[in-house]
């Protein structure tokens, strides 16, 4: 004996529920945002720093090629003490 569903499948209860319309207005009210950091900021400006260090480098490399360069023993000393003792 087969016995058969009575359209139980026709039956929906979640049709007669009304739809809520605030749902539609809180999915806009939370967009995606981006913040940028103070520190980034700073970082994308472009600074002085990276043309002042150029020139210095240039002016060791002509020293250091030109034999007028002296390292100072005390300073080189100095701060090699600060490294090991930081760590």
């Amino acid at each position: 004996m087969k016995i058969n569903p009575i359209n139980t499948n026709s039956v929906n209860p979640y049709t007669k529920q009304q739809r809520n319309v605030n749902t539609v207005k809180a999915k806009n009210a939370f967009a995606d945002r981006i913040e940028i950091s103070d520190a980034a900021k700073e970082m994308q400006v472009v600074s002085d720093y990276s043309q002042e260090r150029a020139e210095k480098i240039q002016k060791l490399k002509k020293e250091i090629q030109s034999g007028q360069y002296k390292v100072d023993a005390q300073k080189v000393a100095e701060d090699m003490l600060k490294y090991y003792r930081l760590r």
